[in-house]
């Protein structure tokens, strides 16, 4: 049996071919656009290019320090039909020519998007709990695809993570287990899954992987702990312990994981804090959150600023490595675009994604780098 069934969507055409058509004005651009489609720069097809006007780079940032800002605005996505060609220069020229086209809003295809990561390829990976899949936007070729799972696989994935071969791991929350998929979406193996069904996790939320090492940690927010284990799964160590608490190296329901550098950072929702520890479990540092819950998100840019998600108040917060806090961004106050209630977040390179879970969409933000602390 097939383990993963895969639809594909090819991105469609562009919006204002057939309109340039109408005119014989046009026919000249028409027929360069349906004749040499190839001459478009593969570069140009980065879902890190912004689909929207220039004024996307204004940031909606409400600095605490004098600072400059450093979020903006690119996009949002969460369809099939976003997964389509768009040049950059060129779009703008057709705009002049022909006129903007007409806004087209697009059925999602998320439902409840819980997580998000890219691969080297730079593909988009988006956990949905309502879909019980895993959606798949490749911006780069064109291409959409929605991973689902068979018997009783994929019931509820809340968590995705990369290793250095692309094998995407996924956290099944209802099944207490983490799932393991080759870069082609063939089922590879289970992490945390015992003889008899049972499981080595209780309530496994956030996963995140030393791709150098392959080691795996994964965040149990039932058992308090953080459990390290080797790629094919056997337990390396185990941070914290049963019953939680609050002294350093100690948790109340860690919910997030995330590997940066050489340091490991945990969301410990129930003492509303992040840790810090080196690789091998050592505890380095901690910093206080005002809120965490369940449904807060945090991410670490190659600053090692980090990225702290609260979609009740439609904001996030920013923190320089020290814990300090350097600004707030509220992504619902972007132009036209209905973005709020930010929950998990991703950082690839310098773009930081952040899931929507309210309007079933993922946004992607520029990091700049003109910020200095």
């Amino acid at each position: 049996m097939q383990e993963w069934r895969q639809r594909e969507n090819v991105g469609s055409s562009s919006r204002r071919t057939k309109r340039m058509c109408l005119q014989p004005v046009r026919g000249g651009i028409c027929f360069a656009l349906l004749l040499f489609p190839s001459v478009l720069p593969l570069a140009s097809l980065d879902p890190t290019r912004s689909l929207t006007s220039p004024q996307t780079s204004a940031t909606a940032v409400q600095p605490a320090h004098p600072i400059p800002p450093k979020l903006s605005f690119v996009r949002v996505f969460s369809s099939p039909d976003d997964v389509r060609s768009t040049h950059p220069v060129l779009d703008r020229t057709l705009d002049v020519i022909a006129g903007p086209a007409d806004a087209v809003a697009h059925p999602s295809a998320l439902q409840s998007p819980s997580a998000v990561v890219t691969d080297s390829n730079h593909r988009v990976f988006v956990a949905d709990t309502g879909a019980k899949a895993v959606h798949v936007f490749d911006f780069l070729r064109l291409k959409y695809a929605r991973w689902e799972g068979s018997g009783d696989r994929l019931h509820t994935p809340v968590s995705l993570a990369l290793d250095g071969h692309d094998n995407l791991y996924v956290v099944d929350q209802s099944d207490s287990t983490v799932l393991v998929y080759d870069a082609a979406g063939k089922f590879r193996r289970y992490l945390g899954k015992l003889r008899g069904g049972e499981s080595y996790f209780s309530s496994p939320t956030g996963i995140a992987i030393d791709r150098a090492t392959g080691h795996v940690f994964v965040s149990d927010r039932q058992a308090q702990m953080i459990f390290v284990m080797d790629k094919r799964g056997k337990p390396i160590r185990k941070l914290g312990s049963r019953g939680g608490g609050s002294q350093p190296g100690e948790f109340k329901s860690p919910t997030q994981v995330v590997v940066a550098g050489h340091e490991l950072f945990v969301l410990d929702a129930g003492n509303t804090r992040i840790q810090v520890f080196d690789l091998s479990g050592r505890f380095l540092r901690a910093m206080s959150l005002g809120y965490a819950d369940q449904h807060t998100g945090f991410a670490v840019d190659n600053d090692a600023d980090i990225y702290v998600s609260d979609r009740a108040l439609n904001q996030i917060q920013i923190f320089g490595p020290d814990g300090q806090p350097l600004y707030r961004f509220d992504p619902s106050s972007i132009k036209d675009e209905n973005f709020g209630h930010p929950s998990a977040m991703w950082v690839d390179s310098n773009h930081l994604y952040v899931v929507d879970s309210q309007s079933q969409r993922v946004g992607l933000f520029q990091i700049s780098a003109a910020a200095a602390h």
